[in-house]
């Protein structure tokens, strides 16, 4: 680094190393300068790729590479968060995070939203690693959620599909099984009916429960030897069962998730909440948007928080579609859902007691699920 680099960015070693700024008739020019050729292939991406995409996402910039530099020009409101996306990037390199499209994506999906946030603290923090690959946060809202969760001991995760509230919550839960921090996971979900009833499902009443745990199942086999998790059924240390079956228990020393929580009704939620035994962690999720319950039924989720506010120790995480890991897809039909819904809300408050499509709206949540 030049002296007044390092003058100027004493406290952060990896900042960029930006050579004669100069601002001409409301355009800027400024030079990062990397340490060695192997630092700027990490940090513009093999064959530029991860370049490209930064090139991509600020069309009004110019960036030009020479040897060891990248210029950057453009206007010079648009310039400095160019070198802060580069201070960044420098910051997972240094802590050895391979810098990809995917991953500037988020950099520059996290910068827009907080501005002030350290995307470096929240995608180098690993929750577990299994089977070759490293899980964690990839937004700062799922940080959040992550950090609540060590921090409280019931805590709600609630958002639209994709956002990796229940995949985030698996994952803690197997840390602190490995850990030793509890003895068991619990693993819950309402069975109820999407659609078709279980009593005309073929099949033994195991048959027809599966379907609705199989996406538990699905995790557990993402995040642990999948040879072991028979035995560990077996021996009790993971259960995957129904929410009915939680009903007049005790859970001591145990991880609980309770998924697909919009599904429950109000007398539901409570008792699987007062489940709650010594030494214990309950992680409730649910998406509001996609509920399932007959006509005029209320959904246990949607009330909670007005029910539990003020009691410590119990935390809400909300996440929105800016927080869809999926697809990008994924998230653009999310909030076209959110539009629409509103649209709907109100045009119901404004005295049509129908939407345009001739469904309640009630009727229409249960329908339109994502």
């Amino acid at each position: 680094m030049t002296d007044s680099a390092a003058d100027s960015s004493p406290s952060r070693p990896w900042a960029p190393v930006v050579s004669f700024p100069h601002s001409v008739d409301g355009t800027r020019t400024e030079v990062i300068s990397f340490d060695s050729p192997e630092q700027m292939v990490q940090s513009l991406g093999t064959h530029d790729e991860a370049l490209r995409f930064v090139e991509a996402s600020y069309p009004t910039l110019n960036f030009h590479v020479r040897g060891n530099e990248l210029s950057i020009s453009g206007p010079e409101a648009d310039v400095p968060r160019i070198m802060r996306l580069f201070e960044e990037v420098r910051g997972l390199v240094e802590r050895r995070t391979t810098v990809t499209p995917a991953v500037l994506e988020q950099l520059v999906t996290m910068l827009h939203a907080q501005p002030a946030a350290s995307a470096v603290d929240v995608l180098t923090y690993n929750i577990l690693s299994s089977r070759g690959r490293t899980i964690r946060p990839k937004t700062l809202n799922q940080k959040n959620y992550v950090d609540a969760i060590d921090a409280n001991t019931v805590v709600f995760g609630i958002g639209p599909a994709g956002t990796g509230k229940t995949y985030l919550a698996m994952a803690k839960a197997v840390q602190a099984l490995q850990q030793k921090e509890v003895n068991r996971i619990i693993l819950t979900r309402p069975a109820v009916e999407a659609g078709e009833r279980l009593g005309f499902l073929p099949g033994t009443l195991s048959d027809k429960i599966d379907p609705y745990l199989r996406p538990l199942y699905d995790a557990l086999h993402e995040m642990m030897d999948p040879e072991s998790i028979p035995r560990l059924m077996a021996a009790g240390t993971i259960e995957v069962a129904p929410l009915a079956y939680m009903r007049g228990r005790t859970l001591n020393d145990a991880f609980i998730i309770l998924d697909e929580a919009q599904n429950t009704t109000p007398e539901q939620m409570k008792m699987f909440l007062t489940r709650l035994g010594f030494g214990s962690k309950m992680v409730v999720t649910g998406d509001v948007t996609q509920v399932d319950l007959p006509a005029g039924a209320s959904s246990g989720l949607r009330i909670v928080e007005q029910i539990l506010t003020g009691i410590d120790d119990v935390h809400f995480s909300i996440l929105d579609a800016a927080d869809v890991v999926r697809h990008k897809l994924v998230g653009d039909i999310v909030r076209a859902y959110s539009r629409w819904d509103d649209t709907q809300r109100l045009h119901s408050s404004s005295g049509g007691g129908r939407n345009n499509s001739g469904f309640t709206d009630n009727a229409h949540t249960r329908n339109g699920r994502a």
